[in-house]
C-alpha cells in the first residue's frame, strides 16, 4: 500500500529542492524560471529575463512549461538580482534537483551572466533515495501530484512536488 499525503505529514528533515524551467534543452538553452522550496515549506519563484546573447527558444519546451519568451522578457528579473538572491537565501546549503545535469548548467549560465559564483552546492536528488525509493519514485510522484492538484508545470510547483514526493517516500520507510 502506498501512503497518502496525510499519512506522510509527520515532520521529517527535508532538503531544499530547486527546479528550473528553461528555453529548451542543449547547449544554447538558458534558465527562464527558477523556483525552490525550503525545508520549512516556504518557497520562491521568479522569471529570468534573458541576457542579450540568450536567444535560443524551443517551442516544445514552451509547450511543457507554458511560459512565452515575451513573458520572460517583460516580467523576468535580471540575472544579477536573481543570483544575489539565491546566494543570500541558499548560502552554504546543499540544494537538490531531479534534473541535475541540466539544472547545474542553467545555474552556471545564470551565475556566469551575473559574474558571480554560487554560494551553495547543487546535488542530484537521487542521492537521497534508496534503491527501493527510486524504484517507486515516478508512481509516488504521480500520486502526490494528483493529491496536490498541481495544474501547471512551473519551477516552484515542480520543486514542491519533488519535495513532497521525497517526504512521502521517506515516510513510507523500507519497502
Amino acid at each position: 500500500m502506498v501512503p497518502t499525503l496525510a499519512a506522510s505529514s509527520a515532520p521529517t528533515a527535508l532538503p531544499t529542492v530547486l527546479d528550473i524551467e528553461a528555453s529548451g534543452f542543449g547547449r544554447d538553452s538558458y534558465p527562464i524560471e527558477i523556483g525552490y522550496v525550503l525545508p520549512d515549506g516556504s518557497g520562491y519563484c521568479t522569471l529570468v529575463r534573458p541576457e542579450a546573447g540568450w536567444t535560443h527558444w524551443d517551442p516544445e519546451a514552451q509547450r511543457l512549461h507554458g511560459i512565452t519568451r515575451d513573458t520572460v522578457v517583460l516580467h523576468g528579473r535580471p540575472a544579477l538580482d536573481i543570483a544575489r538572491h539565491l546566494n543570500q537565501a541558499l548560502h552554504g546549503q546543499t540544494i537538490y534537483t531531479d534534473g541535475w545535469v541540466n539544472d547545474y548548467s542553467w545555474i552556471g549560465a545564470l551565475f556566469d551572466a551575473a559574474d558571480l559564483s554560487p554560494s551553495f552546492h547543487i546535488e542530484n536528488l537521487r542521492a537521497l533515495l534508496s534503491d527501493d525509493e527510486a524504484a517507486h519514485w515516478h508512481q509516488i510522484k504521480d500520486q502526490v501530484g494528483r493529491e496536490l492538484n498541481l495544474r501547471r508545470h512551473r519551477a516552484s510547483a515542480d520543486a514542491r512536488l519533488l519535495q513532497m514526493t521525497l517526504r512521502r517516500l521517506h515516510a513510507a520507510g523500507p519497502g
